[in-house]
């Protein structure tokens, strides 16, 4: 009997020390589980934030695009994958860290999007390509129109200096100029108090380069006061875009050789003592001016 009570209590100590074993070994793999499971966590948690930091990383490169591109159609691409990685973002947001399938999942459509947007950043790319190649074309352009307008305003510079230099090469000259004073029977006197007629003879010189044909001669009579020896009022003429009075005038036919005439003031108002001013004008030029003294 006392040996049988010896073995059931040697029994029972060795199943208290086996199920105490056993407790012991459990409690440490639960642990050791507890742990690894707590590790896993925190990896997929840094993972599951990685992805999120992709996802943003990339909301912002399209933002960056989106700000630049003035095509309609890549820029509505880009706004639609824009919005697409939005709502990702925020389901990734949603997602427990331990779903791993769901983080996969969303893994895999970064990805896709990803690749979406190399395919649009190329087109961007080639489309800023050939922006720039029309830019350097338009500039070019540009560059030879302004080249262009340079020389003809060169050009145009030139033939009105060309025209100024024919024109005055063309205008009439006088070349000699003589006042003679005369009495009322024509003749040539000294005396001032009888001058009835002043006679002009004057030159037009030589000048092949000239318009020949008929002409007309005025002459412009300036006393020493200022005023202007006419006629007639009406008597004008065109001159520089607007009519000015002459004193006389004659027609004359010219033919580009020099040409020697004379023309008449007949005296009727009372001349002053002083220095007078004779002006000439044909073809609408002033052609000569001169002055003489009447003394008593």
């Amino acid at each position: 009997m006392f040996k049988t009570k010896n073995l059931i209590v040697i029994i029972l100590i060795l199943v208290v020390l086996a199920l105490a074993g056993v407790a012991i070994y459990l409690y440490n793999d639960s642990k050791q589980k507890d742990a690894e499971l707590t590790e896993v966590v925190e990896m997929m948690n840094l993972e599951k934030d990685r992805v999120e930091d992709e996802y943003a990383d990339l909301t912002y490169q399209f933002d960056g695009y989106t700000s630049t591109i003035r095509n309609d159609s890549l820029l509505k691409l880009l706004d639609s994958e824009k919005n697409r990685v939005q709502e990702l973002l925020d389901e990734l947001r949603n997602t427990k860290a331990t779903n791993a399938r769901k983080i996969q999942e969303l893994k895999d459509e970064l990805a896709s999007v990803r690749k979406i947007m190399m395919h649009l950043v190329s087109q961007i790319d080639s489309l800023n390509t050939e922006n720039q190649m029309l830019k350097n074309e338009n500039s070019q352009i540009k560059m030879k129109y302004e080249e262009s307008s340079q020389k003809v305003d060169v050009l145009s510079k030139e033939k009105e200096n060309l025209n100024e230099v024919v024109t005055r090469a063309s205008k009439l000259e006088i070349s000699a100029f003589n006042v003679t004073t005369l009495n009322d029977r024509n003749r040539k006197t000294s005396i001032f108090s009888r001058i009835a007629n002043l006679q002009f003879d004057y030159t037009i010189a030589k000048n092949i380069t000239a318009e020949p044909g008929k002409k007309i001669l005025y002459i412009r009579i300036t006393r020493p006061d200022g005023e202007l020896l006419t006629k007639n009022a009406g008597n004008v003429f065109p001159f520089e875009n607007r009519k000015i009075a002459y004193s006389a005038k004659k027609d004359y036919e010219y033919g580009g050789e020099a040409l020697q005439d004379v023309i008449y003031w007949q005296v009727e108002e009372i001349l002053l003592v002083g220095t007078y001013r004779v002006d000439f004008f044909t073809d609408g030029y002033l052609i000569g001016s001169y002055t003489f003294v009447l003394k008593k």
